[in-house]
């Protein structure tokens, strides 16, 4: 019984050393360090999203008078009804009621006509707008917003999807968690991030089990973004679960087999 027991305890050891996975694949951001670990530094990667052709923007125009801020923004209601709606929907968002940037850049304001936002933040373009608003109203105040800033988070995820961002900014650890983090089979150090910049598309690698990743000129993500996190080899493996437990079965034979015939030498 003794013998047995031994064995027994031998081949668990062997089970649970053969799926064992090493932190330093899983961890997030790590340090070459370890004694630096309480390290601060400067945050130079500060990003802000510009309006591109094909936004469709919330332009929220108010003044002293109530009538004539209505003629101005004819929509107001249901743009605000929008913004509430994708604030609280994140897979399969409703369709965005708003202004629609043209090609050339431009949005067609009611009174005012065509204003060149392509380029801009949503505060300058708000500011610009403004200005062109204080011959026609009293004070007048304009609110901008992105209403299309979406993102795609794909491969080894909870929850896959496509993603609107209400606050126009969001970044890499955001959006991981967004998707409900990733798997255990998740290829933390080799992750894909497809980018469209100025009319190229970019493929970029990404490593977060690095700390470096926080200075990352990627580490913001910027509108139509694609993250796509690849399988391990554990993933692969384990699509066969036959293969997955081969090894460890031989190990766990060979060694009941090594320890009966030492036993009966004796």
């Amino acid at each position: 019984m003794k013998f047995i027991k031994q064995v027994g305890l031998l081949f668990l050891v062997t089970i649970i050393l053969g799926s064992c996975v090493s932190q330093k694949n899983v961890a997030y951001f790590q340090t070459p360090n370890p004694s630096s670990d309480s390290a601060s530094f400067e945050i130079s990667n500060l990003y802000a999203a510009t309006i591109q052709p094909s936004d469709i923007l919330s332009i929220d125009i108010s003044s002293l008078s109530q009538e004539a801020s209505l003629m101005v923004n004819p929509h107001l209601p249901m743009q605000a009804a929008s913004v509430t709606q994708q604030a609280t929907q994140y897979n399969n968002p409703p369709a965005a009621i708003g202004y629609l940037v043209d090609n050339q850049g431009q949005v067609t304001i009611p009174l005012i006509g065509k204003v060149k936002v392509s380029g801009l933040t949503t505060f300058v373009a708000a500011d610009t707008i403004t200005r062109r608003l204080d011959n026609l109203l009293v004070q007048p105040t304009v609110n901008i917003r992105i209403l299309n800033f979406k993102i795609s988070v794909l491969g080894e995820v909870v929850r896959p999807a496509v993603y609107t961002i209400p606050n126009e900014k969001v970044s890499i650890p955001e959006a991981i968690a967004m998707a409900g983090d990733l798997t255990i089979y998740a290829k933390r150090d080799n992750i894909l991030l497809v980018r469209e910049v100025n009319g190229k598309r970019t493929f970029n690698r990404i490593d977060i089990t690095q700390r470096n990743l926080f200075n990352s000129p990627f580490y913001y993500l910027h509108p139509n973004d694609i993250l796509y996190i690849e399988p391990g080899k554990g993933r692969i493996t384990s699509s066969d679960r036959s293969i997955q437990l081969a090894p460890i079965i031989i190990s766990g034979l060979t060694l009941i087999a090594t320890l009966l015939l030492a036993a009966l030498k004796k």
